[in-house]
């Protein structure tokens, strides 16, 4: 059983027991948060599409913790013109465990 939900404009394809990194929710560690954007919702065979969301489908997180991601630069060079711009990027994001998905 594999639910698609919905955080932050991205959409994220999980079942339980997975680990995901969702926007920073500024959460404690061990607090649970439950997700009604749900997507789309399959069960085994059985695919049911929300429209835009899932009708009393439910997925429960449990907060891990909360970190920054690895600096991503973005360096910018105009050639023969001595421009060019650095700048560094870093996400801030919680790491969550999905604990039951229910439909």
């Amino acid at each position: 059983m594999y639910a698609i939900i919905q955080n932050g404009g991205k959409q994220y394809k999980v079942s339980e027991g997975d680990v995901v990194l969702l926007d920073c929710l500024n959460l404690e560690p061990k607090s649970k948060v439950e997700v009604k954007e749900v997507l789309a919702l399959c069960e085994e065979n059985n695919i049911n599409i929300g429209n835009p969301y899932v009708e009393g489908a439910l997925v429960e997180l449990e907060v891990i913790n909360e970190g920054r991601g690895k600096k991503v630069i973005a360096f910018k060079k105009r050639r023969r013109k001595d421009s060019k711009t650095k700048r560094g990027f870093r996400r801030d994001f919680t790491r969550v465990r999905v604990i039951k998905i229910t439909a």
